[in-house]
């Protein structure tokens, strides 16, 4: 039984990349061992599940059945496991988390080397990214976010809450002055973080007259939160950061915060995942592991 899954789990893979140098990436293999597979597993079934050469891969029809079949007794097998080791207290199966880069790398990286530890039946993948991960889109367990969710059935934990900060270097500082109101921002070379479906290129500020909005522009974007603080530190412009991102480089003075009079509009960290009963208790564990840690963290 263990070798069909682990085949109908190739299969999946296979069918997934859309060729076998692809999967071979994912699975961390070689082209020619993924080929020998699939080609013994053809020859186990009796049939051709793919059409394939060097510049095409095609699933046959009953490649097709195959993998819709293969795919829903797959999750027949994790939501059995899921419901099982739910009832128990210790995280089993794979856990599949993503997280904000600068954050992910600082803090839950060693977090989830913590739990992983604690639950020794347990695979943890990590996926960091600051397009904005989604939980149901990116084929996560748990996504760390910025903000609530847009889907209101995804549920939600908060785990900190930041404000954001103008930064430059002292570089910058020295070259171009800092900028003394927002409308100043117009004047400058300004560092924006790119989202999935948007440019975070309007930074809003709050004072006792209410809220201002400028768009800000500038040379140099990224999706990669690391990249804009990376060339905020290098003199390439001021950056909106995360405070807790920050704190570091500025209380060494690698970066100076600007704007303090102003107080950009606060971000709040949450977990977010799916509904199920029972929540797998490698989610529930872990997020109750990350409510704790970053409970101490703020106080």
């Amino acid at each position: 039984m263990a070798d069909v899954v682990a085949e109908l789990q190739l299969f999946q893979a296979i069918a997934g990349a859309g060729s076998l140098s692809a999967a071979a990436r994912v699975l961390g293999s070689s082209p020619p061992a993924v080929s020998r597979r699939l080609a013994e597993l053809e020859q186990r079934l009796g049939v051709k599940l793919a059409d394939r050469s060097a510049r095409r891969f095609r699933l046959t029809d009953e490649g097709t059945t195959y993998l819709e079949q293969g795919r829903r007794i797959l999750e027949q097998l994790r939501d059995l496991e899921t419901e099982v080791a739910s009832r128990g207290g210790a995280a089993r199966g794979r856990l599949r988390v993503g997280a904000p880069v600068d954050l992910g790398r600082s803090r839950i990286a060693p977090l989830l080397v913590e739990f992983a530890n604690h639950h020794r039946g347990l695979e943890v993948h990590l996926v960091l990214s600051d397009a904005g991960l989604e939980v149901g889109e990116d084929g996560l367990d748990v996504a760390l976010r910025v903000g609530r969710p847009n889907d209101p059935a995804v549920l939600t934990r908060k785990l900190l809450t930041s404000r954001r900060v103008v930064c430059a270097a002292p570089s910058y500082v020295a070259k171009h002055g800092l900028p003394q109101s927002p409308d100043d921002l117009l004047h400058h070379e300004c560092l924006c973080l790119a989202r999935r479906y948007s440019l975070q290129n309007r930074w809003r500020f709050i004072d006792a007259t209410g809220t201002r909005v400028v768009q800000v522009g500038g040379t140099l974007t990224s999706s990669d939160g690391e990249i804009l603080r990376i060339w905020a530190l290098e003199g390439r412009g001021l950056s909106l950061e995360a405070e807790w991102d920050v704190a570091g480089d500025v209380k060494a003075g690698r970066l100076v915060t600007c704007l303090e009079e102003l107080c950009a509009e606060e971000i709040e960290l949450f977990a977010t995942y799916l509904p199920s009963k029972p929540i797998p208790a490698s989610i529930r564990l872990f997020v109750e592991e990350a409510v704790a840690a970053f409970r101490t963290h703020m106080a």
